[in-house]
């Protein structure tokens, strides 16, 4: 993928929302609903399967008193609670065009003072992405947050994450990162498999708990195999700065609906109309496959996209 191919930005119906846009390439599209949101629903190659779940039975709707999950690429606040992470974006949202993109910036949350936008970049030469995630303070009062982007994934795939670099003992003898549990987390769990440079989670409709597992790299990347077509993410972190959740970067949760990709922003101490910003890449990528499930294979399979996309 070497040929420049104009981005497209065009606006169209989907999913029951007449007011969605598409923005594409030669080899890639994303769909961005405006009824709601910031959410984008669809990341896919032309023609092909959408690799994030949506819930059919809550598109196309809007303007709900509640929360309601809909699928897609959302923008949270880290911290976790109900009363100012699990507001509802069912409103509209603000669109600005871009030439290989747009901006949507949802209405400021009541309950919260907070505002949320979704800037989304699609490059030209290849199937990748930039999308800045930012939350403003829009309060009186000063508030700490982290911006959390979480990516939806359609079942039956395969999440891998990226331990920071390893090394032999003695040669390093500090802890370099934390691998952080939640209270129903279950190691034991058949659809999780810990290596010594991976972790690996299976969304599996079978299974109805949930489970849950953080950790922190400088370099925090996830990846999403499903049917031989691979999305992958990465954000940069910082050492220095604080991070929620024990020092997440990133995260990754799976029920019996859905898998979700999770990176994390660092907590910021927001005074009233300051801003954090949170900046994912992303990439599809196909024809992969990772047979066995071995570190070894992960390494054949995945390791080289990595370092190509760096």
């Amino acid at each position: 993928m070497e040929t420049a191919s104009a981005v497209c930005v065009e606006k169209v119906t989907y999913g029951g929302w007449s007011n969605c846009y598409r923005i594409s390439n030669a080899w890639m599209e994303l769909m961005v609903t405006t009824d709601v949101g910031p959410r984008v629903l669809r990341c896919g190659f032309i023609g092909g399967q959408n690799l994030f779940k949506e819930f059919p039975e809550q598109l196309g709707q809007s303007g709900e008193g509640e929360f309601r999950a809909r699928g897609g690429h959302r923008l949270w606040k880290a911290p976790e609670d109900l009363g100012s992470t699990w507001i509802p974006d069912n409103h509209a949202v603000e669109i600005s065009l871009h030439s290989d993109g747009l901006t949507a910036v949802a209405p400021v949350e009541m309950a919260s003072g907070l505002q949320k936008e979704i800037d989304i970049h699609l490059a030209q030469s290849d199937c990748s992405v930039t999308m800045k995630h930012r939350i403003r303070n829009c309060s009186e009062t000063g508030i700490e947050l982290a911006p959390w982007a979480l990516t939806v994934m359609a079942p039956g795939g395969l999440a891998i994450a990226g331990f920071p670099q390893r090394a032999q003992y003695p040669d390093v003898l500090l802890a370099t990162n934390p691998l952080v549990m939640w209270a129903y987390t279950d190691f034991s769990d058949s659809r999780w498999k810990l290596m010594r440079k991976y972790l690996a989670l299976r969304q599996d409709a079978n299974y109805r708990g949930p489970q849950k597992a953080g950790l922190f790299g400088e370099k925090s990347w996830a990846c999403y195999l499903l049917n031989g077509e691979l999305f992958m993410k990465s954000t940069k972190a910082d050492a220095s700065e604080r991070y929620a959740d024990f020092g997440c970067s990133l995260e990754l949760f799976t029920n019996n609906e859905f898998l979700e990709l999770e990176t994390l922003g660092p907590l910021r101490a927001l005074a009233p109309g300051e801003m954090a910003e949170h900046v994912e890449q992303w990439w599809l990528h196909r024809d992969i496959q990772v047979a066995g499930l071995t570190e070894e294979a992960v390494d054949r399979a995945i390791a080289p996209l990595l370092r190509a996309e760096e």
